[in-house]
């Protein structure tokens, strides 16, 4: 196999890994009305037990730079995806719950390394001119998971023991997932800067035809010698570096503060909360999650015609708008048909723009001798965040209300809009090494 069905082939393997990421995040969604009374939780420890896994995540995130730069984006997608398997099989079969948050956060090391790392791999591998909508997939691996997630939830709500069956059937996609890194080479641009400079020909070759290898090779090895020896840590807060180190870390941080996490992981609940019974919540998550999941498909088809800077405007506009048309539903005690509405719209805005506009720019913006270290770093900032989002917004929303709640992430969403204006640049159709010139020059 050579060619574009090489380098789709390796890329679609990779993004397993974002399914997976979905799958972990939006599985909870539906065994929460089953697994808080199974463990008498309230809502601080419901909160705590739902963003557990993101404690694992941010570890998972934080740690990875490092390890990526010395073992190689494969190697760890393997350890990873061994991870996944381990921890939905420990959380199926949990009976106590410091056993259940255990395994969900070791679920959690796998997700945030994986965030890392699927990403990353795909755009190390991609040509420039197919590297946005490569990486897009990778979001919509993560909503396509998010949906499963929502179905099984659905189709498992009278089943005896239905939490257990929920987390178990996370095990098939893990297997897949590990079955399929076997077949995947290393990333070339990693070997390049491990010494495996022949090795990494080959894989260029495959994907592009020794004409292409040639031409990312040179700009490969120029910019690591431009660049200098490989970059520890402390290198990410160079001078050189730190505007486009702190735009990663704003995008990061409002990518989880403009709200998309409340809903992801919260969905069924914020429905009860607007008069729905639990098993109407549950089929309306579902089409909640069919929405993010088709939606992403606008991004696929158009990120690399229209922009990353245009999604983002685009997104953070309608989000602003549709988090707004919430928190009234709330305020005025609007029919719950309404709040299901606008939370589909919400969720329109980020899956078709914010999301895999965010992953694209952040896998993209940063030079090859920090990107692992500095991928990492984002991804650890946005865990991080979702983690506080996520472990407070039951708490939240049940003290002050709806529509002060969805108001506050509407102001999120409007502040999110005003950065992108001033400070992103546009990116699409230029070299990771076209890029890094970009922002060093500037």
């Amino acid at each position: 196999m050579k060619g574009s069905k090489y380098l789709w082939f390796i890329s679609m393997v990779a993004t397993i890994g974002g399914l997976m990421f979905g799958f972990d995040v939006g599985i909870i969604s539906g065994a929460i009305p089953f697994i808080q009374p199974y463990f008498g939780w309230d809502e601080l420890q419901l909160g705590w037990g739902v963003s557990s896994i993101l404690v694992g995540a941010i570890i998972g995130a934080f740690g990875t730079g490092t390890l990526t730069e010395k073992y190689g984006r494969r190697s760890l997608l393997i350890s990873v995806a061994l991870f996944f398997a381990i921890s939905c099989a420990g959380m199926a079969l949990a009976t106590t719950q410091t056993s259940f948050i255990s395994f969900r956060v070791l679920g959690g090391l796998a997700v945030g390394a994986v965030s890392v790392l699927s990403p990353m791999y795909v755009a190390e591998v991609a040509p420039p001119k197919i590297r946005g909508k490569l990486v897009t997939i990778y979001q919509l691996a993560i909503t396509l998971g998010i949906l499963v997630s929502y179905i099984v939830n659905y189709a498992l709500h009278d089943v005896d023991n239905n939490w257990r069956w929920m987390f178990a059937t996370g095990l098939i996609p893990s297997v897949v997932f590990f079955t399929g890194l076997i077949f995947i080479p290393e990333s070339p641009r990693w070997l390049v800067k491990a010494g495996f400079k022949e090795k990494a020909r080959v894989v260029l070759e495959r994907i592009g035809g020794s004409e292409f290898a040639g031409s990312e090779l040179k700009e490969i090895e120029k910019s690591l010698e431009d660049a200098g020896p490989a970059a520890g840590f402390r290198a990410l807060f160079a001078t050189k570096y730190r505007k486009v180190i702190i735009l990663g870390l704003l995008l990061s941080v409002f990518v989880q503060i403009t709200g998309i996490n409340t809903v992801v992981d919260y969905a069924p609940k914020i429905l009860m909360a607007a008069g729905l019974e639990i098993k109407n919540a549950l089929l309306q998550t579902s089409l909640i999650g069919l929405v993010n999941f088709a939606f992403t498909f606008f991004a696929v088809w158009l990120i690399d015609k229209l922009g990353r800077k245009t999604f983002y405007t685009i997104g953070s506009s309608g989000m602003a708008v549709t988090l707004l048309m919430l928190a009234a539903a709330f305020h005025f005690e609007m029919n719950p048909i309404f709040t299901t509405i606008c939370i589909m719209l919400f969720i329109a805005f980020f899956a078709s723009c914010i999301g895999p506009a965010y992953w694209t720019m952040v896998t993209e913006m940063f030079p090859n001798r920090i990107r692992g270290q500095a991928v990492a770093l984002a991804s650890f900032t946005q865990w991080v965040f979702n983690f506080l989002v996520v472990l407070l917004f039951p708490y939240v929303l049940n003290a002050m209300g709806g529509s002060v709640t969805f108001l506050f992430l509407s102001v999120m969403a409007v502040i999110q809009l005003l950065i992108i204006q001033v400070y992103l640049k546009e990116t699409k159709g230029k070299s990771l090494e076209e890029i890094e010139s970009m922002w060093i020059k500037n």
